[in-house]
């Protein structure tokens, strides 16, 4: 009696390690099927797509902010050190982004110039969140007159561009860095506050709200212990969103000669400065700093799309159909 065979050959599907057929303990033949092409679900590549680009942009977040914290202190070179005899330099490895038109090294510029937009970011990020947060969490709350009140102001200033009041804002002050902080932070709590009221609207739908209504709670503590926790996840998205605009804000403020002084390093300061090397053929005082504006942006919305997800996860499940 034939021995059963457990070995199979790779590639040879149905043929023992000598070449001979495989055959079960009866001695009769085996059959094999050729396996098929493995099919995998759409949802799955989409899940790993999203997985790996969530790493990648935190990773990129965590970059930059060790190059801000680390690199100005661990460098110990001014900045603002010119060198005439090294102006316009291509990138190498003594300045890996080159020098600009007065010989000052880029990278560095460029870290201290991200390094001061960041701020300006996050702090205006911070105040318009809880200026629109306080304004719809009231408009929604409290309902009734306030409400149409309230958002028939945020319609009549969401009608003014922004960077048109930015501009108003920025002109009635000296040239710095907390001035820019007021104008973004006074033009973008507008769609937080409709966030917030859209979200509060909602939850005062829910049941547990009714309850709370109905055993005697005061407007004020349903609005409180229920009402404002349950947006909070929503303000903070919105607030991580608002970061890369508020730097795109500042950027622009200052490539108009009216955000931080001219002396002071921030990316729309280095863009407004590389005009005329640009248009003299040296590319790299514009590439540098514009792709410290563009690469943080993506990395931020990259971050920010995965907390959506997980906010919303019916539209989570909708994607990987």
């Amino acid at each position: 009696m034939a021995e059963p065979v457990t070995g199979r050959v790779p590639g040879t599907p149905g043929t023992t390690a000598e070449g001979g057929p495989v055959e079960t303990a009866e001695g009769g033949p085996v059959e094999t099927v050729e396996a098929g092409p493995v099919w995998k679900p759409a949802g799955t590549v989409r899940s790993s797509t999203r997985t790996l680009r969530v790493r990648v942009s935190a990773a990129i977040v965590l970059l930059i902010a060790l190059a801000v914290l680390l690199v100005p202190p661990l460098a110990q070179l001014d900045q603002q050190a010119v060198d005439l005899s090294a102006k316009l330099l291509p990138p190498s490895w003594a300045h890996p982004f080159g020098t600009d038109d007065v010989g000052r090294d880029l990278l560095l510029r460029c870290v201290y110039g991200l390094r001061v937009s960041l701020l300006v970011g996050l702090v205006a990020a911070l105040v318009a969140t809880v200026l629109g947060t306080a304004v719809g969490a009231a408009a929604g709350a409290l309902g009734g007159w306030t409400d149409r009140l309230v958002m028939r102001a945020v319609d009549t200033l969401s009608s003014i561009p922004h960077l048109l009041l930015g501009i108003f804002i920025v002109a009635m002050f000296r040239p710095g860095v907390w001035p820019v902080v007021v104008s973004v932070a006074v033009t973008h709590w507008l769609s937080t506050a409709r966030i917030v009221r859209a979200e509060i609207l909602s939850l005062r739908g829910r049941p547990y709200v009714d309850a709370a209504i109905s055993g005697g709670a005061s407007r004020w503590r349903v609005a409180v212990r229920h009402l404002v926790p349950g947006v909070l996840p929503q303000a903070g998205l919105a607030a991580v969103l608002m970061v890369p605009h508020a730097m795109w804000h500042e950027s622009a403020l200052s490539f108009l000669g009216l955000g931080l002084p001219a002396h002071q390093a921030s990316l729309g300061n280095l863009v407004q400065s590389a005009r005329g090397s640009l248009l003299a053929g040296d590319w790299w005082p514009t590439l540098f700093p514009g792709l410290l504006l563009i690469i943080p942006t993506l990395a931020i919305a990259g971050l920010a799309g995965a907390w959506r997800d997980r906010l919303n996860p019916r539209r989570r499940s909708e994607l990987s159909l």
